[in-house]
C-alpha cells in the first residue's frame, strides 16, 4: 500500500510537506512475532499499516498483558511516536501478531509536521482521542462485565478478524489478551465446550455455535 493512500490526511497537506514525509518515511517489514515498540523506552514514530496485523497492549508489574486494541490494513498507531505529545505518557508495546508491512515515519519528522499544520495537528488529536476511547471502553468492559461474556465477544472478534470459525490460538495467549490467567481461560472454555459453543483442540479452538455466541456476549 503507498504512503499516499495509508495517512488519511495525505491530500491536505502542502506539496513540501508530502516530498518531506516522503522522503523520511521507511517501510518495513516486521515478521510474525516481532516487537516494534516498548512503552516509554522506545519512541519508535508514527507506524502506517500497510498489510498484516499489529497487537497494541499494555503490560502490569507483575508481567501480565492485556490487548487494548488491534491495527490492520490502512490503520494508523499514535502511541508508537507518544514522545511526540507533550505530557502524555502512556505505557504501550506493539508487536506483529502477523507478517506485518509498515510504514514507519520518524517521530522527528511527524512532530515538526504536526507543529506548523493546524490539519494534521487536529488529525493527531481525534486519533489520540479515539484510541483513548478504546482504553476507557476496554476498561469499562473489565471492571463491568463478566468474563464469560468477555470470552465470547473475544471469540468472535477472532473469528471475524480471522475470517474462519476455527481459531488456531492457545489459552494461553487468550489469556494475553484479556488479561488474566490461563487457568481462568481454560475453565471458561471447556464450560463453553460442554455447553456446545466451541470445540477444543491442541492450540485450535473451533466456534460451534457462533449465534449463541454472540448472545451471550450481548449486555446483560
Amino acid at each position: 500500500m503507498e504512503l499516499t493512500s495509508c495517512l488519511p490526511i495525505w491530500k491536505e497537506l502542502t506539496p513540501t510537506q508530502q516530498q518531506r514525509l516522503s522522503a523520511a518515511a521507511v517501510d518495513r517489514h516486521l515478521p510474525k512475532g516481532t516487537t516494534i515498540h516498548r512503552g516509554s523506552l522506545d519512541c519508535t514514530g508514527l507506524l502506517l499499516v500497510q498489510s498484516g496485523q499489529l497487537r497494541a497492549y499494555i503490560l502490569s508489574g507483575d508481567g501480565r498483558e492485556i490487548t487494548i486494541y488491534r491495527l490492520i490494513d490502512g490503520d494508523v498507531c499514535l502511541f508508537s511516536a507518544a514522545c511526540v505529545l507533550r505530557d502524555i505518557q502512556f505505557e504501550v508495546s506493539i508487536e506483529a501478531e502477523k507478517d506485518t508491512q509498515v510504514w514507519v515515519i520518524p517521530p522527528e519528522v511527524y512532530r515538526e509536521l504536526t507543529e506548523e499544520s493546524v490539519i494534521a495537528a487536529n488529525y493527531t488529536s481525534e486519533l489520540l482521542a479515539s484510541r483513548f476511547s478504546e482504553v476507557m471502553w476496554l476498561l469499562e468492559q473489565i471492571l463491568w462485565r463478566s468474563f464469560d461474556k468477555r470470552l465470547a465477544e473475544f471469540l468472535l472478534q477472532e473469528s471475524a478478524l480471522e475470517e474462519s470459525p476455527a481459531l488456531s490460538i492457545t489459552h494461553e495467549r487468550i489469556a494475553l489478551h484479556l488479561g488474566t490467567a490461563r487457568e481462568v481461560v481454560t475453565r471458561m472454555l471447556r464450560y463453553f465446550q460442554s455447553e456446545g459453543l466451541v470445540k477444543l483442540s491442541r492450540g485450535c479452538v473451533e466456534l460451534t455455535a457462533p449465534k449463541r455466541l454472540a448472545q451471550l456476549a450481548l449486555p446483560d
